[in-house]
């Protein structure tokens, strides 16, 4: 590795870093990394001295003046930042990547699913759109069991019976009317012009759309879409062109709602189900609806968090695991050092059983969200917390209140030259959703009934354990992990967070804004930085490969931790930092094809 040669001034924050550290019992943190390339800029440096942390790769920023669009696709957020360069703002740009992705990114990108908006615009008022899918009006809670009560394998994730009513569509109707700045069809047209004339295929996506070649046929035997006229293999170059997708998202751009909840498009997607055996009907789709909902908001030190209230777990979960760990000497500790880790895992392992318990759709259930946030509460929830033994998950359950009534999705963040902010993820749950291609529209359907507790203590997909409070029901939207946020610092914006990952959302947000205001990583470093996971049950931590010093895996093995190291790696972060000079610093995650572009 690297000798790095610290200032004067570096030397003595080291200088008071390795005494604090001593007073601690903690090993000062090493000044190095793993990929041997270290960023510096006047900002960092006493950060920098302060702590180091291995990282995925040695990606560096992007920087812009005037906006910045990170995604998952390099061609989505290019369309972004045209839009922007249009004299479109935040808004306009976010509807145009959302349609773009559903061209450009089948895995996750989706007009056949659903999400949540967290915008704050540049007076800091800040607003919620809950566009999640609902179970169909013919869905009940034991449409998954078998006579004998059983779970049905794999019934509520592949085929036409595993889909929600998307939300999709009538979320980026909704965000445009009332925020946006361009023309609707202005917006469309880059997604339309994607699937018509061709995308050309990352290396990634030519070997996913490989890999679910067989179970596109298996859920879709009458049809060749995502699949080349000769069946060959895809690879990376080759053109995907998506005539059907192009014609229904003409329909959107002419009709507006209509051109997808009714008309031509909602009789496609009716056919399709009854086909194949789904439930969901075209007036399912006509009474379909966004919500706007009032936005989580709540401090961490001296920062505001803003971000997504129920049917987002999101939101709940990462109030709860940052203020939890909010009176610990993170800082002090240093990034992954034992007692770090520690208390990190012990918060989301309570925040994990909170959110079996309590977490459901609002419209539905009593969600007590001031209280799960409330930090009297959360205190209660440390009482069997010891710094000498991990915490046996068999014994956390969720809390106790008086009165209270019993890994695969995108994000996409953007800023605007007046600095407006959004910061949306959207999903079909799992990889290519459930892999019913609507016939005759050409976009890929959800499977996110997967994401309702389809039996009490039951694991979802994801490992999730839910209860009542996220029991199917008809019209009821299903939980979720997806976390847009927002982070404010002295009341101007300061950072747009945000990920992919199923369960692992949530502490994958919560580490990334942690190594920006505790850690006093560059946006990109804390993309970069490896990441682990902690769900409650199973109880075992996860994680990737470096992320835990040796000395760290040791101290925490001998406290009783479970770990295992993964062989892949911790979400797909695509945030954006506002520096101190105004600059935009687009960070996306090296894990995959993630790209900032900004202007």
């Amino acid at each position: 590795m690297k000798k790095v040669t610290l200032s004067i001034h570096c030397a003595i924050i080291l200088f008071l870093a390795l005494l604090g550290a001593c007073r601690t019992g903690q090993k000062a943190p090493d000044v190095r990394q793993s990929s041997g390339v270290y960023q510096y800029d006047n900002e960092k440096k006493q950060a920098v001295a302060r702590r180091a942390g291995p990282y995925f790769s040695d990606r560096q920023a992007v920087v812009g003046r005037s906006g910045m669009v990170a995604s998952a696709h390099p061609e989505a957020s290019r369309v972004g930042v045209d839009i922007l360069k249009a004299g479109g703002n935040a808004v306009d740009a976010a509807v145009a990547v959302q349609f773009a992705l559903a061209v450009v990114y089948p895995g996750a990108g989706n007009i056949g699913g659903g999400g949540f908006m967290v915008y704050r615009d540049n007076t800091g008022q800040a607003y919620t759109l809950d566009y999640r899918e609902k179970a169909p009006e013919k869905a009940h809670k034991d449409m998954y069991l078998d006579s004998a009560q059983n779970v049905i394998p794999r019934l509520s994730i592949t085929g036409h019976l595993a889909s929600g009513v998307p939300g999709s569509v009538d979320g980026m109707v909704e965000a445009h009317r009332r925020f946006g700045r361009l023309t609707w069809a202005q917006v469309l047209q880059p997604a339309i012009d994607l699937a018509e004339k061709g995308v050309a295929l990352t290396e990634r996506e030519a070997l996913g759309l490989n890999r679910t070649r067989s179970s596109f046929l298996a859920v879709n035997p009458d049809k060749r879409y995502f699949m080349k006229a000769d069946t060959t293999d895809w690879k990376a170059g080759e053109l995907l062109i998506q005539k059907d997708l192009g014609q229904t998202l003409r329909r959107i751009q002419q009709q507006g709602r209509a051109g997808f909840y009714e008309g031509e498009t909602a009789r496609l997607l009716a056919a399709e189900m009854q086909r194949g055996g789904g439930i969901i009907s075209e007036a399912d789709l006509k009474n379909y609806h966004a919500v706007w909902r009032d936005p989580l908001v709540d401090t961490y030190r001296n920062y505001k968090i803003i971000t997504m209230p129920p049917t987002s777990s999101g939101g709940v979960a990462l109030l709860q695991l940052m203020k939890l760990v909010e009176p610990y000497p993170l800082r002090r500790w240093g990034w992954n050092s034992d007692s770090t880790v520690q208390v990190m895992i012990e918060a989301e392992r309570r925040v994990y059983a909170d959110r079996a318990k309590f977490l459901g759709d609002p419209d539905f259930v009593k969600v007590p969200v001031a209280q799960l946030i409330d930090r009297n509460y959360l205190q209660t929830r440390w009482a069997d917390f010891n710094f000498a033994r991990a915490t046996d998950s068999r014994n956390v359950k969720g809390g106790n209140m008086p009165g209270y009534e019993s890994l695969e999705t995108t994000h996409f963040s953007v800023v605007d030259k007046d600095g407006n902010a959004v910061s949306i993820t959207t999903t079909l749950n799992g990889g290519y959703g459930s892999r019913v291609v609507v016939g005759g529209a050409g976009f890929l359907m959800n499977n996110e009934m997967d994401d309702f507790s389809i039996k009490p203590g039951v694991p979802n997909m994801f490992g999730l354990i839910g209860n009542q409070a996220n029991a199917i029901a008809p019209g009821k939207r299903m939980l979720s992990s997806m976390t847009p946020t927002i982070v404010e610092q002295d009341g101007k914006l300061y950072m747009v967070v945000g990920t992919p990952g199923g369960s692992t959302i949530i502490t994958s947000v919560y580490q990334t804004i942690l190594n920006v205001l505790d850690h006093g990583m560059t946006m990109q470093q804390s993309v970069n930085a490896l990441k682990f996971h902690h769900q409650w049950l199973p109880d075992k931590t996860t994680f990737e490969n470096g992320a835990f010093s040796d000395e760290t895996i040791q101290k925490l093995q001998s406290r009783g931790y479970v770990l295992e190291q993964l062989t892949n790696s911790l979400g797909r972060m695509d945030c954006i930092l506002r520096r101190p000079d105004g600059t935009l610093e687009g960070a996306s995650d090296p894990r995959a094809d993630n790209t900032s572009v900004g202007y």
